[in-house]
């Protein structure tokens, strides 16, 4: 090891780090520093900079050294000017951005570019080569790193951990992931906690806390640490031997555990402790000591900007520049701006290099997936609305094919619910991961399998999204109502993907698919807690490009969804549906040609004449709604025989926008065509009825539309009371279609009374019986065959 080249590498980074928050012009101080050379507005975090900086230096080293494939992850995400400076030194950046060329000229660009307008943000982003972590918000990074390692055996994620970071609940519980991690199949995590004081404004937990209490914490964990303290920012040298000491043991020790497992030796190992290294370094380490009289190194205050006042005053000016000369460019740089020869010779070649491995650009790793025959796992119709099947269990049989044939590249993450949403036929062909103690009584847990669990959303997502970004392909299975956990989680992902697709280097990934069950409308023996459909809300605010929501109504419908969403790229795909048995309407085919539309005319449903506008629209979105619809379609066809009635159901959400809104939007005439232009539209939805406005408040016939929806009544209760308490129950839209047909509001009392006094009666059987009415539960769709749907 050679610490004086490390140390130049070291202060390179830190030099072009410095650069890119502070200048526009002169880059390598040719002339004294002058106030015009400085950004209006300077923004940026140095703090953590430096710390990652070293890190990266020592990364390097070790990858040269053993050709290890290695990806970096920085958890203090917002210390974005240490990722982008080592991508340049690296010659990466300039490779991808043919504008930032590797000499002066570059650098200036390089600097200029940094959190200015039409530049790059301040944080790692998708614009960062070598990032797949988003630094707009801390705690996923460890998580994001297991993601990365699971099926990739020769890789190893080091993750640098912000002790900010580390007080955040997701990374809290990412620290458990080791207890998923095989050391047989899948590479290996180097977790970095970067103990460096402070926060914002705030000292952090884990750097007060006494060195022997965070050892057990680290060890109860199951880690092993490794602990590097700089007690004198002045001595480098020693700090550079401390670290590249532990790094090394780290690497080794490695290699040891993964060697062990790969030569068949579990039973001496099971489940090892896996190193990792607690770095406590001074906070802003070797910028400015004293600012204005106060202590900054080391201290909250070098957090963001150290020197703020150089507009305004002469001595800050003065300081940054010496700051910036301590770093000795002349013997880092060439006259041409060059990174010295021997300096950049510590760089790996090629795709070994961090800023440039593949891994950190899944897209380029990506395989397209083996996918089942559709028609093997459909369900047959004789005729619609006969034979109940459980959409989720359905998915269940088609995931289990999928695994069989993609062993190595699909997995499947939820948080304990695997079973519990329908879809334990997946445990016929694989198992769930756990690197723990396994007792007989336990059920299909195993050293390796397709099957993540674990009971924190947070934890599913976050391994997904680091294994989407790595290059594979997956599903998130949870809970409707809990899914919310993730909110956050989903934001950052979802500004990612948008991105991510304006930059025509990276390229494309799998898309990110939930699929949400247990949802508001069926629940076992769960009550108001569980009850909460506003994910879809939350989902439709991001950018069109991104977002997808289905809805499929039956088991077909739900395959068809589920195979494409599959093979999608670049997506955050959202499907809800019921995991309980419910009626099957459409056969494969036409569930296949009705997912393609997106929306469509189920005439089997309704009652039109040919060449006449209907005297009402039924409109349904979701598996409940659909039921209740055409129960309700049926009651008036029985009640009123002369009344046209078209039911329009949509499976793909989106297309009630309009197509200048969204990709999948209807134009404004087709939509006119379902919908008409001036009839009464009663709409059934599966979530908050103001999203159908939202999404339709465009529409020639908006003002006709009345929806039906979850109005935040629930309890522990039948599927039809549930109906009833938000009033999307059969009876309620029957009569919803009589108060609003004005042929019908005067002339139809009776009619509409004896629907009240039958929904007045179902309630009230619940009450007395804990069961639905058997008019409900052993409801079918008589007449009519499967050739009348479309």
């Amino acid at each position: 090891m050679n610490v004086e080249k490390l140390d130049a590498w070291w202060r390179a980074a830190n030099y072009v780090s410095v650069g890119q928050i502070y200048l526009r012009d002169n880059p390598l101080l040719r002339t004294p520093l002058r106030r015009e050379d400085v950004k209006e507005r300077l923004l940026g975090h140095w703090g953590t900079t430096p710390g990652l900086n070293f890190i990266y230096a020592h990364l390097n080293r070790v990858i040269a050294e053993r050709q290890q494939e290695m990806l970096f992850i920085t958890g203090p995400g917002h210390g974005g000017p240490a990722n982008v400076a080592n991508a340049w030194l690296e010659g990466t950046y300039s490779e991808i951005y043919s504008a930032i060329t590797p000499n002066e000229a570059g650098l200036k660009e390089l600097f200029k570019q940094f959190s200015y307008p039409g530049g790059i943000p301040s944080h790692a982003a998708p614009e960062t080569p070598g990032s797949i972590n988003e630094g707009g918000e801390l705690g996923y990074s460890l998580a994001h790193a297991y993601g990365a390692v699971f099926d990739n055996p020769q890789l190893i994620a080091a993750c640098v951990i912000g002790d900010g970071e580390a007080e955040t609940g997701p990374l809290a519980a990412s620290w458990h992931s080791n207890s998923f991690l095989d050391a047989k199949n899948d590479g290996a995590v180097l977790p970095i906690l970067h103990l460096n004081g402070y926060k914002i404004a705030n000292p952090t937990v884990l750097s007060r806390i006494p060195e022997a209490q965070l050892e057990q914490l680290m060890r109860g964990y199951g880690y092993d640490p490794h602990f590097v303290t700089v007690a004198d920012p002045r001595a480098t040298d020693q700090a550079h031997r401390d670290f590249a000491s532990a790094l090394d043991a780290c690497v080794n020790r490695i290699g040891e555990i993964q060697a062990a497992a790969r030569e068949e030796q579990r039973q001496t190992e099971e489940h090892p402790a896996w190193p990792m290294i607690v770095l406590r370094s001074p906070k802003g380490w070797t910028g400015p000591e004293i600012v204005d009289g106060d202590q900054v190194e080391g201290t909250w205050r070098a957090h963001q900007v150290p020197l703020s006042g150089i507009h305004d005053d002469d001595a800050h000016l003065r300081q940054l520049e010496e700051w910036m000369r301590s770093y000795k460019p002349g013997e880092l740089f060439t006259d041409e701006g060059l990174l010295d020869e021997a300096i950049a010779e510590q760089a790996p070649a090629g795709d070994l290099r961090m800023s440039a491995t593949p891994y950190a650009n899944g897209g380029r790793l990506l395989e397209d997936l083996r996918l089942p025959a559709y028609a093997d796992h459909a369900v047959v119709v004789d005729r619609p609305g006969q034979e109940k099947a459980s959409p989720m269990a359905t998915a269940g049989g088609y995931l289990r094919e999928l695994i069989t044939l993609n062993p190595e590249n699909f997995r499947l993450f939820g948080p304990d619910e695997t079973a519990s949403n329908r879809l334990q036929d997946v445990y016929e062909v694989t198992d769930k991961v756990w690197q723990q103690r396994i007792d007989d009584v336990d059920e299909h847990l195993a050293r390796s399998g397709r099957v993540m669990e674990v009971l924190s959303e947070h934890l599913c997502q976050g391994w997904l999204e680091g294994y989407l970004l790595t290059g594979r392909h997956g599903v998130f299975n949870c809970y409707e109502a809990f899914v919310h956990i993730v909110d956050s989680m989903f934001n950052q992902h979802a500004k990612w993907l948008k991105v991510h697709q304006d930059l025509p280097w990276r390229q494309p990934v799998a898309s990110l698919n939930y699929m949400l069950s247990s949802h508001v409308w069926q629940q076992d023996h769960n009550g108001f807690s569980h009850q909460d459909p506003g994910f879809i809300d939350h989902v439709v605010n991001k950018k069109a490009d991104v977002i997808r929501v289905y809805l499929p109504p039956d088991a077909n419908t739900m395959l068809a969804v589920t195979e494409h969403c599959l093979q999608t790229r670049d997506r955050v795909n959202v499907i809800v549906t019921g995991k309980q048995p419910t009626m099957t309407w459409l056969g494969p085919e036409e569930a296949r040609l009705h997912f393609e539309r997106g929306i469509g005319v189920w005439d089997f449903a309704g009652r039109e004449t040919e060449g006449e506008e209907p005297d009402a629209v039924l409109g349904c979105a979701g598996d409940v709604p659909t039921g209740e619809v055409i129960a309700a379609a049926k009651l008036l066809k029985e009640a009123l025989p002369l009344l046209k009635v078209r039911v329009v159901n949509v499976v793909d959400l989106m297309r009630l926008q309009d197509s200048s809104e969204h990709p999948h939007g209807l134009p404004a005439r087709s939509f006119d065509t379902l919908f008409t232009r001036d009839r009464p539209v009663i709409f059934a939805y599966h979530g908050y009825p103001w999203l159908i406005h939202r999404l339709t408040y465009r529409r020639t016939n908006h003002s006709n539309i009345h929806v039906r929806g979850y109005k935040e009544e629930g309890t522990t209760t039948t599927p039809f009371d549930m109906a009833m308490m938000n009033q999307i129950d059969r009876y309620q839209l029957a009569m919803d279609v009589i108060d609003r047909v004005p042929s019908l509001r005067s002339t139809q009392a009776e009619i509409r009374q004896h629907f009240q006094d039958e929904r007045q009666r179902a309630w009230q059987y619940t009450r007395d019986n804990g069961k639905d009415i058997d008019a409900v539960t052993g409801w079918l769709l008589e007449e009519s065959s499967p050739d009348d749907a479309s």
